[in-house]
C-alpha cells in the first residue's frame, strides 16, 4: 500500500488496460454484466439493465497542423462528461473524427513541402495531401490517447474517405433535387491569397490602417467630393449615390459625372441606404468595392466592370493598374491623382476590413459561379431551431442568434480548390443544364468518372464540375455522419438526435448553424438536444492560443509527458463554459500538488483497510463516520447536478471542497489515532472509521474518475477491485446522492469549528499540534452534545487536550 505513485508507468499501464477490457466500446444499449458487489448506500442504476443511449457529437479537429493546448481544454471537458455519463447508467456513444479535407490541409501541405497546390496535377496534390492527413492524425489519435479518452477508436471516420464523401455527396444531391441547393453566377466574397470564393461565416473582421482619399468627380465644370478608401476601383466605377434627403440630391440625381484619371461618365443617383454623414454625403460605387457595392448595383440595375482577376490582379487593360495587385495599384493611382492635382484631402484612419479567417488576406468580390445552400427564406425556421436547442451556458444561444439574424448572404459551399469532396455533377455541353450523379452510384468523382444517363436534351457529352465542397458542407454532417445516414447500416433510429455536440465558441457561426440547417433540410429535426460551448484558451489578454499566432509553444505531449495525464486533465476541468481562459505553466504545479494530496489520502486510508470486510454487516457508526458518509453523498447530488449542466469545473469544485476540507483537514486528523491504535477506542470503534474510509475513498474515486482516471483506476484495482466485481472502476456505477441530514450538517459544522478553534490556540501559543492542552470548549446547541460525547475520545487525541468542555 506504500508502494509510489509512478505516473509515468501507470498512465501507460491503466491505458493498455482499458484497451483489453474494450471498456469504452459501445454497446447499442446492450446492459452491462450484473456483478456481485457488497451492499452499499451509493449503489446507483442496477446492473443488468438495458441502457439508454448518451451520444456525443464531437467536433472533429482540422488537419491543418499539430494540436496545441487550447484543444486540450476544450476536448478535456467533454471527456469528462462522457466517463460520467457511463458510469451514470448510460451507454455512451463517443466517437472522435478528423476533418482532413479542405483548405486547412492543402495549405499545412503548401506550407511544409513548399510547394503551390496549382504547380501540381491534381492527383499528385491529393496524394500528398491523403499523406499528411494520415500522418497527423496519428499523431491526434496518440495525443487523444496519452490523455486516457474514452473514446470508441472503432467509431473513427475521416471527412475524405469514401463512405463520408458518399454521404456528403448524397446531401448535396438530395438538397438539389429539393431545390435547396442551386447554382448562380453573381457576386461572391473572394480570397485572392486561396484562390477561391468562401462563405459570410468564414469572414473575419480587422482593424487596419487606411487613407481616406477625397477626390473630385465632375458635373461638367462643377467637381463634386467625393471620399473614398479604394480609390484603386475608379476604373470599375459604375455610379455615385446621394441620399434622397440630401439637399444637394434636387440637383445632382439623373445626371452624370466624370470619373476623375479615367474620364469617363458615370450617372448620379438616389440611395435611401447611403450614409450621409459618412466621407462627403456623396459615394463612389464600383464593382466591387464591398458587398455594399454588389447590393446597389443588382438593386438598381448597373451594368458591372470586371477590373479585378481571380488572382488578385488587375485585368488587361486597364490603365495604369494593369496587372498590378490591388495595393500596388492603389500606390499608383494615388501618385497618378497628385500628379494631376485630383487629391482634395487625405484623412489617415483606422476602420474595420473583411479578411479570410484562413489566411488573413483581406477579401474583395468577384462575379462567378457557385454553388449554394438557400438559408435567407427559411431564417424564421432557423431562429426558432435555435430557440429549441439547450444551450450550456444559455447565453451563448444570443450568438447565434445574432448570426441568424444577421445573415446577408446565403452559404456558398463550392471552392476552387484541389483536395475535399468533388461536386456529383457534370454539365451539359449542348444545353449547359447539371446533371448530378445517381445515388446508388456516390461517391463519384467528375473529373474521372461519367453520367450513367444521357442529359434530357439528349445529349451525352458533358464537362465536370471542378470545385470541391467547402469543407463546412461535410463536417456539418457529422451528426448523420455519425448515424451512418442512407448507408445500408444507417443506425439513426439509435443515434439520431444525438444528446450532445461540443465545441467552442467562435464556431456557432459555422458548425453549430450549418449543421443545425443541413438536420432540419434533411431530417426536419434537431441534430441534437443539448449543445456545450467552451472558450478560448488565451495566451495573453485577448490573444487567443493558435499556431497561426506564433503562441502555442506549449506542445500537450511534452507538457503529459512533464506533468502527467491527469494533471493536466485537472487543469482543464477547472475551466468554465463559455468563458475563455488563461494559460500559464506555473498552474499545472498546483494541479501536480492536488494529484500528490489524493495519491497520499488514498494511500493512507487503504493502509487501514486492510484487514476490513467490506461483505460484513455494517458497525454501529460513530458521529463523525456517520457525518462524513452523510457529506459524501451530498456532494454526490451537487456534483451529479452540476455534471447534468455540463458543469465539470463547477462540480469538481464541489468535490474538491470535500475532499480537502472535509476528508484530508477534519475527518483523517479527527480518527487517526482509533485508526492506528484499536487498544485506544476499541475494535468498534475502529471499524467504524474502516466503514466510513471504505465507502468514502470509493465515492471519492468515483467522483474524481472523470478527472482523473489513471490515479483513480489505479487505486481502484489495487483494492477494490476484488469487492466491487467491476475489473475497472469506469464501469462501476456512480454514486447515488443522498439529501443532507440538517442535524449533521449542524454537527460537522461545529465539529470544524472546535478543531479550527484548537489549531488557533496552540498556533498563538507557539505550541505543536501534538503538545497538551488543559481543555477544549464545545459550544453548540443542546442537540449535538450528545453527538460530541460520542467523539469526545477523538477529539481528545485529535486536540491534545485532557478535557472537553460544552458552552
Amino acid at each position: 500500500m506504500k508502494e509510489r505513485y509512478r505516473f509515468e508507468e501507470e498512465e501507460l499501464r491503466q491505458q493498455e488496460f482499458w484497451r483489453e477490457q474494450g471498456a469504452y466500446r459501445f454497446q447499442k444499449g446492450a446492459p452491462l454484466p450484473r456483478y456481485d458487489s457488497p451492499a452499499s448506500p451509493f449503489t446507483g442504476r442496477e446492473a443488468g439493465e438495458r441502457r439508454p443511449v448518451f451520444s456525443i457529437d464531437t467536433p472533429p479537429p482540422t488537419v491543418s497542423g499539430s494540436l496545441h493546448i487550447g484543444h486540450l481544454f476544450s476536448y478535456t471537458q467533454a471527456e469528462m462528461v462522457a466517463r460520467h455519463r457511463r458510469m451514470t447508467g448510460w451507454d455512451v456513444f463517443y466517437p472522435f473524427g478528423f476533418d482532413d479535407n479542405g483548405l486547412p490541409t492543402e495549405r499545412l501541405v503548401e506550407k511544409e513541402q513548399k510547394l503551390r497546390a496549382r504547380d501540381l496535377p491534381r492527383s499528385q496534390f491529393a496524394a500528398l495531401c491523403r499523406q499528411t492527413a494520415l500522418r497527423y492524425e496519428e499523431q491526434f489519435r496518440g495525443l487523444w490517447e496519452s490523455l486516457g479518452f474514452s473514446v470508441d477508436w472503432e467509431q473513427q471516420y475521416q471527412t475524405i474517405s469514401p463512405a463520408v464523401q458518399r454521404i456528403s455527396q448524397r446531401s448535396f444531391v438530395q438538397l438539389a433535387q429539393k431545390g435547396l441547393a442551386y447554382c448562380k453566377e453573381s457576386p461572391v466574397l473572394w480570397c485572392t491569397q486561396c484562390r477561391t470564393s468562401i462563405a459570410q461565416a468564414e469572414l473575419e473582421v480587422q482593424e487596419r490602417e487606411s487613407v481616406f482619399y477625397t477626390l473630385p468627380f465632375f458635373l461638367g465644370e462643377k467637381a463634386l467630393a467625393v471620399a473614398t478608401t479604394r480609390p484603386e476601383l475608379l476604373c470599375g466605377c459604375v455610379c455615385l449615390f446621394v441620399h434622397p434627403e440630401d439637399g444637394r440630391a434636387g440637383d445632382l440625381v439623373g445626371k452624370t459625372a466624370r470619373v476623375p484619371l479615367y474620364d469617363f461618365e458615370i450617372p448620379i443617383l438616389a440611395e435611401e441606404t447611403v450614409e450621409r454623414e459618412k466621407g462627403t454625403g456623396l459615394v463612389m460605387c464600383a464593382t466591387f468595392g464591398d458587398m455594399t457595392d454588389a447590393g446597389w448595383v443588382e438593386k438598381h440595375g448597373l451594368a458591372e466592370k470586371r477590373v479585378l482577376t481571380p488572382e488578385g490582379r488587375f485585368a488587361p487593360g486597364l490603365p495604369l493598374v494593369e496587372g498590378k495587385t490591388v495595393k500596388a495599384a492603389r500606390v499608383a493611382v494615388v501618385e497618378a491623382l497628385r500628379e494631376r492635382g485630383l487629391v482634395l484631402g487625405e484623412e489617415p484612419i483606422t476602420h474595420t476590413v473583411a479578411v479570410h479567417e484562413r489566411c488573413g488576406t483581406e477579401t474583395e468580390i468577384l462575379t462567378s459561379k457557385q454553388w449554394y445552400i438557400d438559408v435567407l427564406s427559411h431564417r424564421e425556421e432557423l431562429l426558432k431551431a435555435g430557440e429549441r436547442v439547450n444551450w450550456h451556458p444559455a447565453s451563448m444561444q444570443a450568438r447565434y442568434r445574432a448570426w441568424v439574424e444577421n445573415l446577408k448572404w446565403d452559404w456558398c459551399i463550392s471552392r476552387q480548390r484541389y483536395f475535399g469532396v468533388p461536386f456529383p455533377v457534370w454539365y451539359c455541353k449542348s444545353c449547359g443544364r447539371p446533371v448530378f450523379a445517381r445515388e446508388e452510384d456516390l461517391p463519384v468523382n467528375p473529373l474521372e468518372d461519367s453520367p450513367e444517363e444521357a442529359c434530357p436534351c439528349g445529349c451525352t457529352e458533358f464537362y465536370p464540375e471542378t470545385a470541391v465542397l467547402d469543407t463546412w458542407a461535410t463536417s456539418s454532417l457529422t451528426p448523420m455522419i455519425n448515424a451512418r445516414w442512407g448507408e445500408e447500416d444507417d443506425r439513426s433510429d439509435l443515434l439520431a438526435p444525438m444528446s450532445l455536440r461540443c465545441q467552442a465558441h467562435e464556431i456557432i457561426r459555422t458548425w453549430a448553424f450549418y449543421t443545425i440547417v443541413k438536420s432540419l433540410y434533411h431530417t426536419g429535426r434537431l441534430p441534437w438536444k443539448d449543445i456545450m460551448i467552451s472558450g478560448f484558451v488565451l495566451a495573453k489578454r485577448g490573444e487567443k492560443i493558435s499556431k497561426s499566432k506564433g503562441n502555442a509553444s506549449h506542445a500537450p505531449e511534452e507538457l503529459v509527458k512533464t506533468y502527467s495525464a491527469d494533471v493536466m486533465r485537472c487543469l482543464a476541468a477547472g475551466a468554465k463554459l463559455g468563458t475563455d481562459t488563461f494559460f500559464e505553466e506555473r498552474e499545472l504545479r498546483a494541479a501536480a500538488r492536488f494529484v500528490t494530496k489524493l495519491t497520499n489520502a488514498a494511500g493512507f486510508m487503504l493502509s487501514h483497510l486492510e484487514d476490513f470486510d467490506p461483505f460484513a454487516p455494517p458497525p454501529a457508526l460513530l458521529p463523525a463516520d456517520r457525518w462524513l458518509l452523510a457529506r459524501a453523498g451530498e456532494t454526490v447530488l451537487r456534483a451529479d447536478a452540476l455534471f447534468g449542466e455540463y458543469e465539470v469545473g463547477q462540480a469538481r469544485a464541489e468535490i474538491d471542497s470535500f475532499f480537502w476540507h472535509e476528508v484530508c483537514d477534519t475527518y483523517i486528523e479527527l480518527a487517526k489515532e482509533r485508526l492506528y491504535r484499536p487498544d485506544s477506542q476499541g475494535t468498534e470503534a475502529r471499524c467504524s472509521g474502516q466503514y466510513a474510509l471504505y465507502h468514502t475513498l470509493l465515492t471519492l474515486l468515483k467522483l474524481y474518475a472523470p478527472y482523473v482516471p489513471h490515479v483513480t483506476e489505479h487505486f481502484y484495482r489495487q483494492y477494490f477491485a476484488r469487492y466491487e466485481g467491476s475489473p475497472t472502476l469506469h464501469l462501476t456505477q456512480w454514486p447515488r446522492g443522498t439529501a443532507a441530514d440538517p442535524q449533521l450538517a449542524r454537527f460537522g459544522l461545529a465539529l470544524r469549528e472546535v478543531l479550527a478553534e484548537a489549531r488557533k490556540q496552540k498556533s498563538e501559543q507557539g505550541l505543536s499540534m501534538k503538545s497538551p492542552i488543559p481543555r477544549v470548549a464545545v459550544r453548540c446547541e443542546e442537540d449535538l452534545r450528545e453527538l460530541f460525547r460520542q467523539e469526545e475520545m477523538d477529539l481528545k487525541c485529535c486536540t491534545g487536550a485532557e478535557e472537553i468542555v460544552y458552552g
